[in-house]
């Protein structure tokens, strides 16, 4: 006779009704397959957030000035001011760069300038008349013989230290600072406050080095490219890369310094660069 009881319900039945039960209130599991995962990879990359520059040129009297060089040190952007003494840079990077001014007539001017992301940066930049005609020199090649002429004279001179475009070319360094750091009464260090980031040049000569308790101490060599007077406490990374340049010379103290580089505040002495193609 069949039994009237019920029939038992074992713990393994048990078990799978709950986990069947969990999974029925999960959401479905989302599957990536290898096609999926090649054509995301594929994907074109988002459009960089670029800049625009716009200066605008002129002399000590605000006359605007044209035909004035503009040119991003480093790189080969290059403009020319319009008739109105005004420029206009595109798609500019966001980051930190070395401009220099020049026109033929007046002395040139540098500057470093901050560019952010996806804004427009505005310069002015002024002029001073200048009785040199030196650049009026029309012929790159002459032009630049007779910078390196200059620079031979003055290393057979035996003043200063130099470095040749040979050497650094046997080199094949990254930075220009490389060649400094080994340099007879140099130091060359890499600073970051709040003020400044970059890398910085002194002369021994003068005492002591960089720290934030001794800043209104620090006593930055004057850099000066293609003639061109940077400004003070100069990063070294905004420099072009060795392989724009024709060779580079270092006076450490103002007593060697030659008269053409002198000035006020020579006192920690010079670095001078010379490009290839001249700035």
């Amino acid at each position: 006779m069949p039994s009237s009881r019920p029939i038992g319900v074992g713990p393994t039945l048990l078990a799978l009704i709950a986990v069947t039960g969990i999974a029925e209130r999960l959401p479905a599991q989302v599957r990536t397959t290898v096609r999926d995962r090649v054509q995301q990879e594929q994907q074109p990359p988002r459009p960089a957030a670029y800049s625009v520059i716009d200066g605008v040129v002129t002399d000590t009297l605000l006359q605007p000035i044209a035909a004035a060089d503009i040119s991003v040190v480093g790189t080969g952007a290059r403009v020319v001011t319009g008739e109105n003494g005004r420029f206009r840079m595109l798609q500019v990077p966001a980051g930190q760069y070395l401009l220099v001014v020049r026109r033929i007539g007046f002395s040139p001017t540098s500057g470093i300038i901050e560019v952010p992301s996806n804004d427009t940066v505005r310069l002015a930049y002024a002029l001073n008349r200048s009785g040199s005609l030196l650049d009026t020199v029309r012929i790159r090649e002459r032009r630049v013989s007779i910078r390196m002429l200059e620079f031979e004279k003055r290393r057979q001179q035996a003043v200063g230290q130099f470095v040749t475009q040979e050497e650094i070319e046997r080199r094949g360094s990254m930075q220009v600072s490389d060649f400094l750091r080994n340099m007879r009464g140099l130091e060359v260090s890499r600073v970051t406050t709040q003020q400044f980031a970059g890398t910085q040049v002194y002369s021994r000569r003068e005492g002591g080095g960089f720290t934030e308790q001794m800043q209104q101490n620090f006593c930055a060599m004057q850099v000066i490219l293609d003639g061109i007077i940077l400004p003070r406490n100069f990063n070294l990374d905004l420099l072009p890369p060795p392989k724009q340049v024709a060779g580079i010379e270092v006076y450490s103290g103002a007593a060697t310094i030659p008269p053409q580089f002198g000035g006020p505040d020579r006192r920690c002495g010079v670095v001078a660069v010379w490009t290839r193609e001249g700035y």
